[in-house]
């Protein structure tokens, strides 16, 4: 099972030791962990030192490794060059994927990511209708913004109303920028896994984002790092600490309804990427995108 590794302590020095992730402090090893079961590794704390074989060892294998800053937002991602076979190829239909294509797949990503967020407020016992109606009302490339309409609807009622989504803030917010940033490790491991390039985005397209791209493909999973940081926060309160992180970390183990079964959020981060890919050489458009959980999954998040 994929594994995200977070680096919270001060000190630490991170190595491969054969097929292992070793931790070392003070010259004395304190923990391991097999290299094919990393997913990424989050680094928060100062002074952490790594060997350059690990780097490359993690790079080879696709794990990213993100570089955080004091409120748990990403600040630099390591990826690797290469990622997949068919890489080149696959890059120059991205960037020559006509306008419309892009529009129609940005039009789904925000219809799923709506209908998400409507499951999770239904799991708390908030009516989704409102949402639901909204996710119909989604146009090519969202141009009426219903995106933003239905934050302003979910959030109030996903975190209270004296919430405010601030990525400088603290205590639920600096839960909700950790959360999200072990889903953006996911998604940018699964984008470069897919030969695809992490900077040119769908919708995202800040010319300082390198990453717009998994900014894009991982909105429809956000909701579930919302609905853990709710629960974590009315359970234990908002504060970042390792048994909240350890939660958060798992969200990509949850199961999601895809195709004809269930498959862990990692694993659907993988085909989401990879049908993305394949339409930009296909010249058409089909997307693997989730279905939401059911009310109980929902529950269990945070927990």
């Amino acid at each position: 099972m994929d594994q995200i590794i977070d680096i919270a302590t001060d000190g630490r020095h991170l190595s491969r030791d054969r097929g292992f992730l070793k931790v070392s402090e003070d010259g004395q090893e304190i923990g391991r962990t097999p290299l094919n079961q990393i997913a990424g590794v989050i680094v928060h704390a100062h002074g952490t030192t790594w060997s350059t074989s690990l780097l490359c060892e993690l790079a080879g294998r696709g794990a990213p490794v993100v570089l955080c800053s004091s409120n748990h937002a990403p600040k630099s991602v390591l990826l690797p060059i290469e990622g997949h076979h068919a890489q080149g190829a696959r890059m120059r239909a991205q960037w020559q994927a006509k306008t419309p294509m892009i529009k129609q797949a940005w039009k789904q990503i925000v219809t799923a990511k709506v209908l998400m967020q409507a499951a999770a407020l239904a799991a708390i016992g908030e009516p989704p209708a409102s949402l639901r109606m909204m996710a119909r009302k989604i146009t090519s490339g969202d141009s009426t913004n219903i995106e933003a309409q239905a934050a302003r609807h979910y959030w109030p009622r996903m975190m209270g109303p004296d919430f405010r989504r601030d990525a400088a803030g603290t205590e639920a917010n600096a839960l909700l920028n950790y959360g999200y940033t072990v889903l953006r490790a996911a998604t940018a491991r699964a984008v470069v896994a897919a030969g695809l390039h992490p900077t040119i985005g769908l919708f995202h397209s800040n010319r300082g984002n390198a990453f717009a791209l998994a900014d894009d493909l991982m909105e429809p999973f956000r909701p579930l790092v919302d609905s853990a940081v709710r629960t974590i926060s009315k359970a234990r309160g908002a504060t970042v600490d390792s048994e909240a992180k350890q939660s958060l970390a798992r969200l990509i183990a949850i199961d999601l309804p895809l195709g004809d079964g269930l498959t862990p959020v990692s694993v659907a981060l993988m085909k989401l990427a990879t049908s993305l890919g394949q339409s930009f050489e296909a010249g058409k458009l089909t997307l693997a995108l989730p279905a939401p959980p059911d009310s109980l999954t929902f529950a269990g998040l945070g927990q």
